[in-house]
């Protein structure tokens, strides 16, 4: 089954969020999913020990040496496995890049955070030729505004699509629930509306966000 590997050099871009939406959306519609938490603060660990009842497993012990002994293991069990890699290129990144079957670049609309992805990807094309293997890749805009799209974020995103570098439609907004759920830990159904707003508009955003993610890698095992 699918690895889907995040990954950007620069902190902050959104990597760990979207990796806990995607991986507790999926596992609360039924899927089995294990999230890899390579990121040396360990937040989505933390998350997990808050005592949550979404059934997403989570694993912290990985390491260079054993991140592709264990992707082999859990992506013949799982239905989904993801990784939230470390901010920096390395062996362990190379290595879960190897068993990758989609590469999620976050993103947020600023120039430095686009110079950063740029590198993402630019590794992921690196790490092609040394595999000799095609590893496909989109872009996520994070923390964009619900509303209206801002004058950069358009210029971005038509760079990107005049570059050839593809991107999700649905972006992962800035919304209130996202951060909440790494202080409160818990998954975006568990939260209290009465504690956090704008939970309908969360959970619709990650939900197309999830669908969107399952149907590229549908195309894609049917391309294959």
């Amino acid at each position: 089954m699918p690895v889907i590997v995040v990954a950007n050099p620069k902190g902050g871009a959104g990597k760990s969020t979207a990796t806990l939406v995607l991986g507790t959306v999926l596992a609360e519609q039924g899927a089995s999913v294990t999230i890899l938490d390579c990121d040396p603060n360990r937040p989505i660990s933390s998350w997990k020990k808050g005592g949550t009842a979404n059934a997403v497993e989570v694993l912290d012990n990985v390491t260079e040496s054993n991140v592709v002994s264990i992707l082999d293991e859990y992506r013949t069990k799982r239905q989904f496995v993801l990784v939230d890699l470390e901010g920096t290129a390395s062996r362990l990144t190379s290595r879960a890049l190897s068993r990758a079957h989609l590469v999620i670049v976050p993103l947020q609309a600023s120039a430095v955070d686009t110079e950063q992805a740029a590198r993402a990807v630019q590794l992921i094309r690196e790490e092609e030729q040394s595999f000799e293997r095609s590893i496909p890749f989109r872009v996520l805009f994070t923390r964009t505004s619900p509303q209206i799209p801002t004058r950069l974020e358009k210029a971005i995103s038509s760079e990107l699509a005049g570059a050839g570098i593809p991107s999700f439609s649905t972006h992962l907004h800035e919304r209130m629930p996202y951060r909440a759920m790494f202080y409160y830990r818990q998954d975006l159904t568990e939260l209290d509306p009465a504690e956090v707003n704008g939970l309908v508009q969360a959970r619709e955003n990650a939900a197309r966000l999830a669908g969107e993610l399952v149907e590229i890698l549908t195309e894609g095992r049917a391309a294959a």
